[in-house]
């Protein structure tokens, strides 16, 4: 299991080329060799593969806007190879419609084409949760709605949202192992009675029992990520999250 970088942790450094690349160079200096694209402002997919590769930053995988997948289904799919990207990631259903199971069945019916044509082509649509999926409609969750209803998808369990939600992230990814290729790691803590984004090790989940599920479920990549620092400079946080899963996690 490789362990990267999620890119949105630092979305406000890839607005543009320039300092995209200098974002890249300052993961791969931290020691990382891998990076999920998500957030990064207009940058031609080209220059994205070019910058990473002069870096030897690996593209895992990406979260591509939910309506390219479905209407630009083959150029997404050309976008990645040229990135080398395997996995094609989507953040969520779109956003408002997971509290009813309405919202479930359509993203179904809509993804489901594009989902087929994606692992036809050798790569892999992964859908990404947060905690809404984890709502039960008529004894189901959503999560588990989506993982019957769409079996050519793969799965970026979010273990931070899967607590959020009430789930056991450990449980979750070992019940879909084979499924769950990647993975989004952060922790959790409460501050002043609410909860809030940590990084690795310096919070509350069991991480211990989920690196342990995580390697027995065959997970590839465990993307780091931490989508607010709360004032704290997101490449520290980056930085410490490393090396606390590097010393403690075992890796």
């Amino acid at each position: 299991m490789k362990i990267g970088a999620q890119l949105y942790s630092v979305r406000e450094f890839t607005q543009n080329i320039q300092d995209f690349e200098n974002t890249i160079k300052r993961i791969a200096a931290m020691g990382y060799d891998n990076v999920q694209v998500s957030g990064i402002g207009p940058i031609a997919v080209q220059d994205v593969a070019d910058i990473c590769s002069a870096f030897s930053i690996e593209i895992a995988i990406t979260h591509t806007p939910l309506d390219r997948i479905i209407n630009d289904t083959a150029q997404v799919i050309a976008d990645h190879a040229t990135m080398g990207a395997k996995y094609i990631g989507v953040g969520a259903l779109p956003w408002g419609t997971g509290n009813k199971k309405e919202g479930y069945v359509n993203f179904v019916r809509d993804i489901a084409k594009a989902s087929q044509a994606i692992k036809d082509a050798g790569y892999q649509f992964m859908y990404h949760n947060h905690d809404f999926e984890f709502t039960k409609f008529d004894g189901k969750t959503g999560m588990e709605y989506l993982m019957d209803s769409l079996p050519t998808a793969g799965f970026t369990l979010d273990t931070y949202w899967v607590q959020v939600g009430g789930g056991d992230p450990a449980f979750w990814i070992e019940k879909y192992a084979g499924r769950v290729d990647v993975i989004h790691i952060k922790d959790l803590v409460i501050v002043d009675g609410q909860q809030r984004m940590a990084e690795i090790y310096e919070g509350n989940l069991n991480w211990d029992a989920i690196f342990a599920a995580a390697k027995k479920a065959g997970v590839k990549y465990a993307m780091i990520e931490q989508d607010d620092c709360y004032g704290k400079d997101p490449f520290e946080c980056l930085q410490l999250s490393l090396e606390n899963t590097r010393s403690r996690g075992g890796f």
